[in-house]
């Protein structure tokens, strides 16, 4: 690794809607780049990316897959780290914590589909990041590959800073090479499997077009100095180089998303967008340094990308692997990590040691003696880490921004089919959830349960399938459950003396409390108003903790409550018989009393989904989805087919694949998302409170 400069190293990003074909793109690259020497096929289950037994079935990505490769430009070698995400929305999380730490990215677009909704979700990821990305539009040999709709599209969807750097020779079943608007000049792929770019005379029929979309790009690239503007003012000729660094310069930004063209399952376009790669998006020095925080003094501090500075990392995937364990997926962000050191995680606040260091390739691995700055790796041997925590120099401690991840929105009871099963379900589910942190594992207090919960369906169908397969634990499965909330409508005051005389000392501990309606989303506040000591300090966490232990468990229907302020406004105490156990009683009892009387109220998850069908089927899927309680916010077009999107609740969406297959003759798909949380209407509440035996 450290045999090549930084300048000569990208850490890039996959990212794409399901099925835009992001894994046969990568595929291509790994063929190109000398990593396989055949190319893996989605469809026939043999992409060397998707390498668990339940990718290769279902044609999906699930699990993001770290690659390392190097590409020859212009004769000098470049290094490649690459990471495939998933393109599902259940997903999603996958996708976040790798371009957390990726410097560049390239968003994989189906052409005959343009931008869909899940590469909306992912592009906003990249944008909360401020990941550079170039644009490939893939797919242009399908019927219906139309790569001026796509930028029509990307720039409406996803940013109006999208500009084409190069153009489709013909469509379709025609589709035959690109257009490149940076040299003008035109390229096919030949060779077997489209690995030789060659150049062909430039078609004359579409020289107005190429010129066209050429001046927009270079009015755009213009801006990048005042060089440039005042020679593109002053009508003079921008050259290549000039041109490129501009493009480069815009891209690092943010200011610009170049797009380019092909199909990488007829393998034609994908080398291109590798020498795009090189040429456009940020090397680990071309990015702004790293800032993290001083866990003792808060105050903030800068890390390099240099190898002189002290060592900083951060642990952005764990997986266990059956032959060597648990591994940690790391991007160094400064100085050098050393197999055999020690570091220290500022977080867990432990003492780590780094065993063998690997550098990936998908489930493949090669050792490696050190892992220096700006590069990403494997680490085995780590014990405590979890997935967004930082590793550090020992001696120059420093907290990395952490990751934020979502709460799981349906769960499902799971119980071992044997004794044996059973110790071995607890250890698996714990490694799982390690791999995964949008996955939870809990014991249900009244049933004696296990729940598990996750992002959807298929998220949960994929844990249970991985139990069987990879730790081969049998396991019963329930019914899917809806995360169900509760929160309060009006603001009440409500007060609990509690108070217990029993032989020797006697327990008190007396609380006045205002419980307000939070904003949606806040989860739980706690404000202490107390004045000239009514309460001593030392009692009021035990109340903020007695209130903690009341909000899991609501007063409508026992789920727990969410976006309550509780403000602690009065009290009193006495000087022999109060303690923390008392004031943690009483908090307890006053907020359940307050609750009751604050209007309580049930909330489910609502989704947001996005069906696209064709025209004919219109009527039956809206249809349909009111049937679900579901509310149509929009309709519009994709190609030839209709979209609507809606706002459902999750509680009406189980089994909707199935439903909305068997009403399209399967010609309809569909995407959906969580949206927020709201009201349960009062028929549904009624249900629900039977069920759960709550009157």
């Amino acid at each position: 690794m450290a045999s090549i400069s930084l300048d000569k190293v990208r850490n890039i990003g996959i990212i794409a809607h399901i099925d835009a074909g992001k894994t046969t793109t990568t595929e291509r690259v790994l063929l190109y780049t000398g990593i396989t020497h055949k190319i893996g096929e989605v469809h026939n289950g043999e992409a060397t990316m998707d390498w668990m037994e339940q990718e290769k079935e279902r044609g999906i990505t699930i699990t993001s897959a770290a690659t390392t490769c190097f590409w020859k430009k212009d004769n000098i070698k470049y290094n490649i780290n690459i990471i495939d995400t998933p393109g599902h929305v259940d997903f999603t999380m996958e996708v976040e914590r790798s371009l957390r730490v990726l410097d560049g990215g390239v968003t994989v677009i189906d052409a005959s589909q343009g931008a869909e909704p899940q590469t909306e979700t992912v592009w906003r990821q990249a944008d909360k990041y401020e990941v550079p990305r170039i644009i490939f539009a893939n797919k242009l040999d399908k019927t219906g590959g139309d790569f001026y709709m796509s930028i029509a599209s990307v720039r409406e969807r996803l940013s109006p800073k999208a500009y084409a750097i190069q153009l489709p020779i013909g469509s379709e079943s025609e589709f035959s090479g690109v257009i490149d608007l940076v040299q003008m000049k035109a390229f096919t792929f030949e060779g077997t499997a489209g690995e030789k770019v060659v150049e062909i005379p430039f078609p004359e029929d579409m020289r107005a077009k190429a010129e066209q979309y050429r001046e927009e790009l270079v009015e755009k690239v213009a801006e990048a100095s005042d060089e440039l503007m005042s020679k593109y003012l002053e009508g003079e000729e921008i050259t290549i180089p000039e041109l490129k660094a501009g493009i480069r310069k815009l891209t690092s930004n943010v200011e610009l998303f170049p797009m380019l063209c092909g199909t990488a399952l007829q393998n034609m376009g994908v080398p291109l967008v590798l020498d795009a790669a090189i040429d456009y998006l940020p090397s680990p020095l071309d990015v702004p340094p790293m800032e993290g925080m001083d866990p003792k003094t808060n105050e903030v501090l800068i890390r390099r990308a240099d190898e002189k500075e002290p060592t900083s990392a951060l642990a952005f995937k764990i997986m266990a692997d059956p032959y060597v364990g648990r591994l940690t997926f790391v991007r160094v962000y400064s100085g050098v990590l050393e197999s055999g050191s020690y570091v220290y995680n500022p977080v867990s606040r432990k003492k780590e040691r780094v065993g063998r260091l690997l550098q990936m390739h998908a489930n493949n691995r090669t050792e490696v003696s050190s892992i220096p700055a700006g590069h990403i790796g494997a680490v085995v041997g780590l014990k405590s880490t979890k997935t967004g925590e930082t590793l550090c120099d020992e001696d120059n401690h420093i907290v990395l921004e952490s990751m934020e991840f979502p709460e799981p929105v349906i769960s499902l009871s799971i119980e071992p089919k044997t004794k044996p099963d059973q110790e071995k379900l607890g250890l698996s589910l714990s490694k799982l959830s390690e791999e995964d942190p949008t996955f939870r594992v809990r014991t249900d207090d009244e049933t004696g349960q296990t729940v598990i919960s996750g992002m959807g369906e298929l998220h949960l169908d994929i844990i249970v399938d991985r139990l069987r397969r990879e730790f081969k634990v049998e396991a019963n499965v329930g019914a899917p459950q809806v995360a169900y909330r509760e929160t309060i409508q009006k603001e009440v005051r409500t007060e609990e003396k509690y108070s217990k005389q029993t032989g020797g000392r006697g327990q008190y501990g007396h609380v006045v409390m205002n419980m307000i309606p939070g904003e949606p989303g806040t989860g739980y506040e706690f404000i202490n108003s107390i004045k000239g000591g009514s309460i001593p300090n030392e009692y009021i966490p035990a109340v903020d903790k007695g209130i903690k232990e009341a909000i899991t468990k609501g007063v409508v229907a026992g789920f727990p409550m969410v976006d309550i302020k509780v403000e602690l406004i009065d009290g009193t105490y006495h000087d022999v018989d109060s303690s923390e156990f008392a004031f943690k009683a009483a908090g307890s009892i006053a907020f359940q009393k307050g609750a009751r009387a604050a209007s309580p109220v049930l909330l489910e998850p609502i989704m947001a989904v996005e069906s696209v069908t064709p025209e004919e089927y219109m009527g039956d899927v809206m249809g349909d989805i009111s049937s679900r309680r579901g509310s149509i916010e929009k309709m519009g077009d994709r190609g030839t087919a209709k979209t609507i999107i809606a706002k459902v609740p999750l509680a009406s969406m189980f089994g909707y694949a199935t439903d909305l297959r068997s009403m399209t003759q399967g010609r309809a798909s569909f995407s959906m998302t969580f949206s927020h949380y709201d009201k349960v209407p009062n028929s549904v509440a009624e249900k629900i409170k039977e069920e759960r035996g709550q009157k």
